[in-house]
């Protein structure tokens, strides 16, 4: 007869962690990454449910779930599928849903194939459900000066929408500043754009290219996205090549009801908010955004990042999700990056059917 001993039961446990789901979900939490791939992920929070995107490189998913730790299980569907050819045909990236004036808007780049052509486009939907309905092409979201422009994201403050997205400032590749313009509506932007960051420290200037026989040295901010707290406005980004180890999280920060088209309205961070972890194998942090618990007691960073070091910007990249805190000084504190496969309470006030 085996003798039954600590030991015995601790190792069973182990066993369980890894090869029976079940033994996890009895544990009431959640480990990361929430998927095995998921590039530039992007939630939002309406109605007791969680919408969910993330970069497929070549259609449009939308999950939704009451549990944003289990989107492995969530229901989700296609709700746009590109043309064959055309300025809107290839490399589908970064999109995004947001509920805006009574309907649903997803906000996306694309191109013909060629980088140097990337825009961005609008599709809505008037239904309840954006899982339901249909889904109208609004067309480009022209940004001011018709420049090279990806990431799009649009927010609100005192009435007013606003558009940021990461682009340059001519026709040649090799530096992505942070832009923002006013919006008349979801889809139309007006005035003109204005700058609000460019690479200038030396973590914000990490990568390289090669194109045609030269090798071009890349000054990268990108993936802008506004996190509100209180009285105050923080724009998160991402900064270096999205390629690198080194790629980080940098930050903005004004105050709502400011003239947000003044760049001195914005006060940049001179560190990375965010970064790797070396001793938690957490590599190229970047393209995040924000959710709160269900009860709305919980901040929440939603974030990609690579399991092992050198693993680029292609599919190895997943999503992960972690609690952050707030600081005295009033700005966000969200700590390091936590190892894959520790356990994690689920946010609070989940209804989870794990």
């Amino acid at each position: 007869m085996k003798v039954i001993t600590a030991r015995n039961i601790c190792w069973v446990s182990i066993m369980l962690l890894f090869f029976c789901p079940a033994a996890v979900s009895a544990q009431k939490g959640f480990m990361n990454p929430l998927l095995t791939s998921g590039p530039d992920p992007w939630c939002l929070y309406k109605d007791g449910m969680y919408y969910y995107m993330h970069t497929t490189g070549h259609d449009l998913r939308l999950w939704k779930t009451k549990d944003i730790t289990a989107l492995s299980r969530a229901a989700s569907a296609v709700i746009w599928t590109p043309p064959a050819t055309g300025p809107m045909s290839r490399d589908i990236w970064a999109p995004e849903i947001h509920f805006l004036q009574g309907k649903w808007y997803v906000y996306f780049a694309a191109d013909n194939g060629d980088n140097y052509q990337h825009r961005l486009y609008v599709l809505e939907n008037a239904s309840a459900d954006p899982l339901q309905g249909q889904w109208i092409m609004k067309g480009e979201l022209k940004t001011p000066g018709d420049k090279w422009a990806i990431d799009g994201s649009v927010f609100e403050d005192h009435g007013q929408l606003y558009l940021i997205w990461s682009g340059w400032q001519g026709e040649k590749n090799g530096e992505q500043d942070i832009f923002i313009s006013r919006m008349k509506n979801p889809w139309t932007t007006e005035g003109e754009r204005v700058m609000l960051s460019a690479p200038e420290y030396d973590w914000e200037k990490n990568g390289e290219i090669k194109e045609q026989g030269k090798t071009t040295h890349l000054y990268v901010n990108e993936g802008p996205e506004l996190l509100k707290h209180g009285k105050d406005l923080f724009l998160v980004y991402s900064a270096s090549a999205c390629w690198m180890d080194t790629y980080s999280l940098g930050m903005l920060r004004a105050k709502s009801g400011s003239d947000l088209m003044q760049p001195s309205s914005w006060k940049k961070s001179a560190q990375p908010v965010f970064q790797q972890s070396l001793k938690n194998q957490v590599y190229a942090t970047g393209h995040c955004s924000f959710f709160m618990s269900p009860n709305g007691k919980e901040n929440y960073i939603l974030y990609h990042a690579n399991s092992k070091p050198g693993e680029g910007c292609g599919k190895s990249r997943s999503p992960r999700a972690q609690r952050f805190s707030w600081k005295r000084d009033g700005n966000p504190s969200f700590g390091e990056p936590i190892a894959d496969g520790v356990l994690l309470p689920l946010p609070s006030g989940t209804v989870s059917d794990r």
